[in-house]
């Protein structure tokens, strides 16, 4: 059998050899070029890596912006290589490459997918909220029993959970408020509805205060538009009863929470000016709930007092309405008797006036109110109310005060003269009584600062420092007073930078609006492109 045997010389097979050899050589030329890309690439990583803190047997002379000296390139000797320590100096040390490697590195964060959801998220109309832990047994100590010690430096979630939750019932009365202000004049007005932010509660009734001043005839006759700017009695919030039996079990009790709103007519304004401080009694003598004279602000300190301007508005009453002081009264001691048997709490909240209000409220109720359920006040950036007498008088009565303080906020501070704690002890232990510096807080305080804040300007202006939205952004983000503003804060920023437009940073007023055209551009033509946005944190 003959065998066919194929000659490389055969003409017909030299082009075919030819081809083969010339694929091989360009294959050798890109498994070259990969190499060398491949040591390229880690020459360039171990440069721009972060080095270890150097040990005290390695530290050298050389400058702080130079790395630490990399392990030996991997590249072919020759001219282009680098032959010494000193080249490699020469060539790296003006780079700082170390500096220039955080950029890239922050500068990805920013164009990150997961930070634009975040920021997306927090600019959404909807908050989310941290999960509401059950607090069963320990309720008394999240409602003040110990005065709040060691929940508030460093903020207990829970505790932050709940004070966010009050916060929000003031803003219910803010909104309710705002939507229709106006009251009649010739009859009883009809009950206000109030959206609650939180659906286990319901609201049970409305509030009203009254200034006992009027504005000058010729204010009339100068603005007669006015309307409710200038009307006497005013809506001023709720008293509202939690009526979810998951919830009560959530929280160990079932909760009567009083909310309300801050300064809003022009009379409420008059009335926060008449600093004065007067008795907190009308009689000289008012009787206990066994029928006996209390006689509890007499306790050597002189009687107790408050400001003028407070004590008129919580107990003056309309023309067709109650004043503020018998109509909580009334409403409490109904549904103390409508849950008789149950485990109730009352908490009082309040923004401003209305946190000046609360200590009022507190006192006739914990005096008025026979065995009266554990009551506990969260106000949010309140004045000073009464003088020492008065401080003491709510502390006697077992009354829990926590207040919600913005370091920037001046609204804190007032009535009377501030001149720094140490200078007002003095001039008390003086006894001039009735003088400015006789008024003094009352209760623990959660001391928050807006320069923490990544989203508002440090010099924020004295309407932001006292803003409500401004607090609860603070208090979400409040983690200790040595710590940076929570990253996985979660409360939205949409109502904040809606508000507060001048006071948020630039960058993320620009944002928000691009990010709002993204989110309108979605829902017409489908889902944007990812664009850059800044981390929020």
């Amino acid at each position: 059998m003959a065998v066919c045997t194929m000659n490389p010389t055969t003409p017909g097979l030299h082009k075919l050899y030819s081809h083969r050899s010339s694929f091989k050589s360009r294959m050798s030329i890109l498994n070259s070029a990969e190499s060398s890309t491949r040591k390229h690439l880690t020459n360039l990583d171990r440069l721009l890596q972060t080095p270890p803190p150097p040990s005290p047997a390695d530290t050298t002379t050389e400058t702080p912006c130079v790395v630490q000296k990399p392990k030996p390139l991997d590249i072919a000797a020759g001219n282009n290589g680098i032959s010494s320590g000193k080249k490699k100096k020469g060539i790296f040390e003006g780079l700082n490459l170390s500096s220039v490697w955080s950029e890239l590195k922050a500068t990805a964060e920013e164009v990150s997918p997961r930070h634009f959801k975040r920021l997306q998220r927090l600019l959404s109309k909807t908050n989310e909220y941290s999960p509401r832990n059950h607090l069963g047994s320990r309720w008394r100590e999240y409602h003040g029993s110990n005065s709040w010690e060691g929940l508030l430096d460093p903020l207990d979630q829970n505790l932050r959970r709940e004070v966010v939750r009050y916060g929000e019932m003031i803003q219910a009365a803010y909104q309710t408020f705002n939507s229709d202000p106006a009251m009649p004049t010739d009859e009883l007005p009809a009950p206000h509805h109030v959206t609650l932010p939180d659906g286990s509660y319901k609201v049970t009734k409305s509030l009203y205060a009254t200034s006992s001043v009027g504005l000058p005839k010729w204010v009339d006759e100068m603005a007669p538009d006015l309307g409710w700017m200038t009307q006497r009695s005013s809506w001023i919030g709720y008293v509202a009863v939690c009526d979810d039996q998951r919830e009560i079990a959530r929280m160990g009790r079932r909760d009567i929470v009083i909310a309300l709103r801050g300064t809003a007519t022009c009379l409420e304004w008059a009335e926060n000016f008449r600093a004065k401080l007067v008795e907190i009694e009308d009689d000289v003598e008012k009787q206990d709930n066994n029928g006996n004279a209390d006689r509890s602000d007499d306790n050597g300190q002189g009687k107790a007092k408050v400001q003028c301007g407070f004590r008129s508005l919580y107990r003056t009453p309309g023309a067709y309405v109650p004043s503020l002081a018998e109509s909580v009264v009334e409403e409490v001691r109904r549904l103390i008797k409508l849950y008789k048997g149950e485990t109730l709490s009352i908490t009082v909240t309040g923004h401003s006036l209305g946190a000046a209000l609360s200590l009022l409220v507190t006192d006739e109720l914990s005096t008025s109110i026979p065995d009266v359920p554990p009551i506990a006040v969260f106000s949010f950036g309140g004045p000073r109310v009464g003088n020492r007498a008065f401080a003491d008088r709510v502390n006697a009565k077992n009354i829990k005060v926590l207040r919600i303080v913005n370091d920037q906020d001046v609204i804190t501070r007032v009535p009377g003269v501030f001149l720094g704690e140490e200078v007002e002890q003095k001039l008390r232990k003086a006894r001039l009584e009735g003088m400015p510096w006789d008024y003094e807080h009352v209760g623990a305080e959660l001391r928050l600062d807006m320069r923490t804040s990544p989203y508002l300007k440090p010099n924020a202006d004295v309407a932001c420092c006292h803003d409500l939205e401004a607090y609860l952004h603070l208090v979400d983000g409040f983690s200790g007073s040595d710590s940076p503003f929570r990253e996985n804060a979660k409360r939205s920023l949409w109502k904040l930078v809606k508000e507060q437009r001048s006071n948020v940073k630039k960058l993320y007023k620009s944002k928000a609006r691009a990010l709002t055209l993204n989110l309108e551009r979605e829902r017409i033509v489908g889902p944007p492109m990812i664009t850059c946005l800044p981390s929020p944190s």
